[in-house]
């Protein structure tokens, strides 16, 4: 096991491709190189949102949690130097579950195991907590690809 390595918003930004307002991690934990992660996400009320997600009564979406945890993900394969120059793009999302409801003031805390990497193919395991509660869990298969330009 290697020592823990923090990948802050700018090495986030310098691996993915996503920006505000679809960066949907903070910081990034690395456990164990390419095998496991932990992201952290801040959810806050300036989400744009909860603008139109349940007024008044503001859910951070679990499709963005889903999305959150993939992210996760993609910072700990592309950290890689095999992949630099590549994307991980979704091929499935299965078992998605959700468990509590997230809203502004939460800290979204991402937990993604590499399950499987074989060529051009990884799968992961993910699950997010709040305040050590399950909140959203689903296993991913991604494809790694040239980036587009």
């Amino acid at each position: 096991m290697t020592d823990k390595v923090i990948v802050d918003i700018k090495g986030i930004m310098a691996l993915l491709p996503h920006r505000f307002p679809f960066l949907l991690v903070d910081r990034v934990e690395i456990i164990e190189e390419g095998k496991k992660v932990r992201g952290i996400k801040n959810i806050t009320m300036n989400e744009d949102c909860f603008n139109g997600h349940f007024p008044g009564n503001p859910v951070f979406p679990g499709v963005l949690q889903v999305e959150a945890m993939a992210q996760t993900g993609g910072v700990m394969m592309l950290r890689n130097p095999a992949l630099q120059g590549k994307e991980v793009l979704f091929v499935s999302i299965n078992n998605v579950k959700f468990r509590r409801i997230v809203m502004p003031g939460d800290q979204l805390v991402m937990e993604v195991v590499n399950t499987r990497f074989g060529g051009k193919i990884v799968a992961m395991s993910a699950k997010a907590f709040v305040d050590g509660q399950p909140a959203c869990e689903a296993d991913f298969v991604c494809a790694i690809t040239d980036k587009a330009r």
